[in-house]
């Protein structure tokens, strides 16, 4: 086509040039949209799947994650299991019970694994409840803020005893403080071994607040548990 231009005379090239300028604009025009679609459509199916490696990048890194966590906690489980003083059975949560959500979770580990009502339960961070109901291969257990736990304890530093129970809170309460009794904020509460079944020394958690009763005679004691009670994946329950 270029060569056939080439060869007409100025006089016929001019006119000819101007009549073809237009559909040669629009082939042009049409040439670099039809490019730019296919090329959009190309790059549209490379980001899919670029986003899809991605996702599946993320997928294995959390789940790496979650690995290397419950490797974390089940090492320290084992070298706490193999320091204790107490002969203990190692368990995973598995659920939680429906009749009291924030309070009862149960494990896999049951009758058949030497497991009965009332043994204690325990992490290596500290005292979780006790066991009140099992199964052949399940067990309920009633954590420490259940308002129907109650276990005598005592202040680390004084030796200040009470009744430390649940509230269904993510707190616990210590009661029967005389309104002399030496307790702060801070201060460690421990098991006193004075309530049947608990040994001497779990470690229940610390004082975060104290308050007055009502009637001015007693004070009482808020304890933060030393086991995040919401977040329990593995226990260990000391077998008498």
């Amino acid at each position: 086509m270029l060569i056939f231009l080439s060869g007409l005379s100025p006089t016929f090239r001019a006119p000819l040039l101007n009549t073809l300028k237009y559909p040669l604009n629009l082939l042009t025009l049409f040439g670099r949209e039809t490019r730019g679609i296919i090329f959009y459509h190309h790059n549209l199916i490379r980001n899919e799947r670029l986003k899809k490696e991605i996702d599946l990048l993320k997928y294995k890194l959390n789940a790496l994650d979650e690995i290397s966590l419950e490797n974390t906690r089940l090492k320290e489980l084992l070298s706490f299991k193999q320091k204790s003083p107490y002969k203990v059975i190692a368990a995973s949560v598995i659920g939680h019970s429906a009749d009291n959500w924030p309070s009862l979770i149960i494990i896999d580990k049951g009758r058949h694994n030497g497991i009965t009502s009332g043994m204690v339960v325990i992490s290596y961070l500290g005292l979780v409840g006790r066991v009140i109901e099992t199964t052949k291969s399940t067990s309920k257990i009633m954590l420490l803020n259940d308002p129907n736990f109650a276990v005598s304890g005592i202040v680390k530093r004084s030796r200040q005893e009470g009744l430390v129970c649940g509230t269904l809170g993510n707190s616990l309460m210590m009661k029967y403080l005389s309104s002399e009794a030496d307790i702060k904020v801070s201060d460690t509460v421990i098991t006193s071994g004075l309530t049947e079944l608990y040994p001497k020394g779990l470690l229940i958690g610390t004082v975060i607040d104290i308050g007055e009763e009502s009637s001015g005679l007693s004070r009482y004691a808020i304890i933060k548990p030393a086991v995040e009670l919401s977040s329990i994946e593995e226990v260990l329950i000391i077998v008498q």
